[in-house]
């Protein structure tokens, strides 16, 4: 026996049965604790399990069992005190632990008795998905068949296919009977029978629309069950006993008819419905489901749908109908305006080459007639005969101005010119016309109105000399003021010029003319006819002043190319004009006049007067035209010599002769080709004589094509003596000259 045992066997052992006894208790041990390990797995897997903590108590019992038969292994041989130690208290814990699982079972185990219950309980929670899986395969029946019923619907965008294939497809798929649509007629005030599933009751027969079933429908958004005998579902004949199907009604909205105006609809300026009636078979047990009832709401919330697109489609091929018709008529317009347009330009290209042929020998003769000894009455005759001309020949320039405006040819001549120089021109032109009236005319020229601008100096002063004639014209006494200043910032912006819109720089500013007169005014509603073309106003006419009606219509033209704006105020009748005329000019570097390139002034030319010795060739085929610029070179005392023919012309012309003028515009003569021969014939610049355009065209292709084929200048008829001495003297000092077309 070991030293400190404190339990003696009591009686001897028998080897066999200790060791079958020590084995069992082993084996009992690891029994014990391999099953909770089990129930700890199966705990862990079940998530759904109500009695996890019955597990672990019921685990922790049997762990203790298995530590009371492990430590039983220590007891059949002689132990120490501290083993029976252990042994009695896993004893006690097993004791306490089997007492309280005992306890629990008592109340687990009459839930364990109730699984019938919980059977009970799933099988109508599985009856329950069942019926739920039922309405879901029904819905997505219904929902199969609204999308066949809609792509059938939609297949076709003709209103008459969409209503009768879904009367078609609703009765083909909830087996109706009998299904018919009621429209509104154009008054409103009945319904009538469209369309019908088997045509059993005539089309065309109506029922009015404020029965109470019809209101019934059409104030319930979804389909409400109606009685057979109704008036809208009396669609099949009544043959026998037979018990009617059940019938429902649904409302169709026909989306604001009158946005699209339909053939045969009506135009309704509130929202109105169709009827669509739905029958099920006779003599049958068979109701309305819910299903088909919602099936029936969503195919005619689909019609509705369908129909405006339709109707939309019906108003877009109306629309593209019409726009077509319009284009083609637009595009024919258009072809006959350009071919007027056509037809127009070479009417007046052929009249403008005309008429200055005639005006070019009227002027320069009677310019020629005017330097010689005349009596007082002869020279008023002359004098009366170059206005006249003069005036022609400024009808001619206004017309062909218009045209070239309004086909968008014309382009401004920007130079540098000198701006005070231009209005005292004008004052100067206007004033012997002032005085036979007795009229003031005044200029006022602001202190700070630079003296150089540029611009086009041609256009400016027709502008103003036209504005400021006017109230010359139609001013029988009294004054006139010309007021012209730099307007500023502040000025500009005006309620008279709502369309005007002025930008500033650094390097260019607006020119302000005021032209004021006492004349006889205006009514203020005919100031807008003033800038029409061949329009003149009642208060204008009747004063006999004459004119074409051109002069501020042109004006206007010419001064919004300049950027600017132009308008005319009066009082009435007998309360005078101002006229105002805002342009856009450039600033000039320029100090002095000397330094303005190619500016021809008569003034400063005087040393030329005259141009004895000096070779001149001209070549014209018209004989008046050829013997009016004859006159003028002879009188400048010009060596002259005169072709008709170009054979000729190539034959005479040599290097003795200094200018060559040529009429380019021949009928016969291809003058561009003639200079082309010159400079094939005069390789050297300097043995070549200057060849000048003298034509009747002020077309801006001709002066290109001289430019091109290299001639010296092109003169515009008609030409006065002035006017020749002029080019002369600037062909001799500067060898070019190109007059502003």
């Amino acid at each position: 026996m070991m030293e400190g045992c404190c339990i003696e066997p009591q009686w001897p052992a028998d080897e066999l049965l200790m060791k079958y006894q020590y084995i069992s208790d082993f084996f009992i041990a690891l029994a014990y604790f391999s099953i909770p390990l089990e129930l700890i797995y199966f705990v862990k897997k079940s998530a759904v399990f109500p009695y996890k903590w019955v597990l672990v108590q019921f685990g922790a019992f049997i762990v203790l069992c298995g530590a009371t038969h492990l430590i039983n292994l220590w007891t059949f041989s002689v132990h120490s005190r501290t083993v029976a130690i252990v042994m009695a208290t896993a004893k006690v814990f097993t004791a306490a632990v089997s007492c309280a699982t005992a306890l629990m079972l008592v109340h687990i185990i009459p839930d364990l008795l109730s699984v019938k219950t919980r059977e009970l309980f799933l099988k109508n929670k599985a009856a329950e998905l069942d019926r739920e899986m039922g309405l879901i395969r029904t819905q997505e029946e219904t929902g199969r068949h609204v999308r066949m019923l809609t792509h059938e619907i939609r297949s076709t965008l003709d209103r008459h296919t969409i209503l009768k294939t879904t009367l078609v497809e609703l009765g083909r798929i909830l087996t109706l009977e009998e299904c018919a649509l009621w429209m509104p007629t154009r008054t409103g005030l009945e319904l009538q029978l469209s369309y019908t599933l088997h045509q059993q009751n005539p089309v065309g027969y109506t029922v009015p629309i404020h029965l109470p079933v019809i209101n019934q429908v059409f104030n319930n958004n979804g389909t409400v069950k109606i009685s057979p005998n109704s008036p809208v579902a009396r669609l099949r004949p009544i043959a026998g006993k037979h018990i009617p199907g059940e019938v429902v009604a649904v409302r169709v909205p026909l989306l604001h008819l009158s946005n699209f105006q339909i053939n045969d609809w009506p135009e309704l300026s509130t929202k109105r419905y169709a009827l669509m009636v739905l029958m099920l078979p006779s003599d049958s047990a068979r109701q309305w489901h819910v299903h088909e009832l919602e099936l029936v709401e969503v195919v005619a919330d689909q019609v509705a749908v369908a129909l405006s697109h339709a109707a939309i489609l019906e108003e877009s091929r109306k629309a593209r109908d019409l726009l077509m018709e319009q284009n083609i008529a637009l595009d024919l317009a258009r072809r006959d305006a350009e071919i007027a347009i056509c037809a127009r330009n070479d009417f007046l290209a052929v009249m403008n080459h005309e008429m200055r042929t005639p005006m070019h020998a009227i002027i320069a003769l009677s310019s020629l007639l005017q330097e010689t000894e005349l009596t007082p009455e002869q020279r008023q005759m002359v004098e009366t005969i170059l206005k006249s001309s003069n005036l022609l020949a400024t009808l001619i320039n206004d017309v062909l101005d218009l045209s070239r405006l309004e086909d968008g040819s014309l382009q401004l001549d920007i130079t540098t010119f000198n701006l005070h120089s231009l209005f005292r021109e004008v004052h100067s032109l206007v004033k012997p016309v002032a005085s036979v009236k007795k009229l003031s005319v005044t200029l006022n020229l602001a202190a700070d109105l630079p003296v150089y601008a540029v611009g086009d100096e041609k256009r400016l002063m027709q502008t103003i000399l036209n504005v400021v004639g006017n109230a010359v014209k139609f001013t029988k006494e009294g004054n006139i003021s010309i007021a012209v200043f730099v307007a500023k910032s502040e000025s500009l912006r005006d309620f008279r010029a709502p369309d005007f819109f002025p930008v500033q720089s650094d390097n260019h500013f607006y020119l302000r003319v005021q032209v004021k007169d006492s004349g006889s005014g205006i009514n203020p509603q005919d100031i807008p006819k003033l800038f029409t073309k061949f329009a003149q106003t009642q208060s204008l006419a009747t004063r006999n002043s004459g004119g074409s009606g051109l002069g501020l219509a042109i004006c206007k033209r010419f001064v919004n190319l300049m950027e600017g704006h132009i308008w005319i105020e009066s009082d009435g009748l007998g309360k005078g004009c101002t006229a105002t005329v805002i342009v856009k000019l450039g600033y000039s570097e320029q100090s002095n006049e000397s330094k303005l390139p190619f500016a021809p002034k008569t003034q400063a030319n005087h040393v030329h007067s005259d141009f004895p010795g000096l070779k001149v060739l001209v070549m014209d085929d018209n004989g008046v035209s050829r013997s009016a610029t004859e006159g003028l070179l002879v009188h400048l005392g010009c060596d002259l010599t005169s072709v008709s023919s170009s054979e000729e012309f190539l034959r005479v012309i040599s290097q003795e002769h200094k200018v060559v003028f040529m009429d380019v515009c021949m009928p016969s003569i291809d003058g561009f080709e003639l200079a082309v021969q010159i400079h094939e014939k005069f390789t050297k610049r300097h043995e070549r004589p200057m060849l000048v355009a003298l034509t009747g065209n002020m077309d801006r292709m001709t002066k290109e094509n001289c430019m091109r084929v290299g001639m010296d200048g092109v003169i515009l008829k008609p030409v006065s003596v002035d006017k020749m001495r002029s080019v002369l003297s600037e062909l001799l000092e500067h060898r070019v000259l190109f007059e502003a077309m």
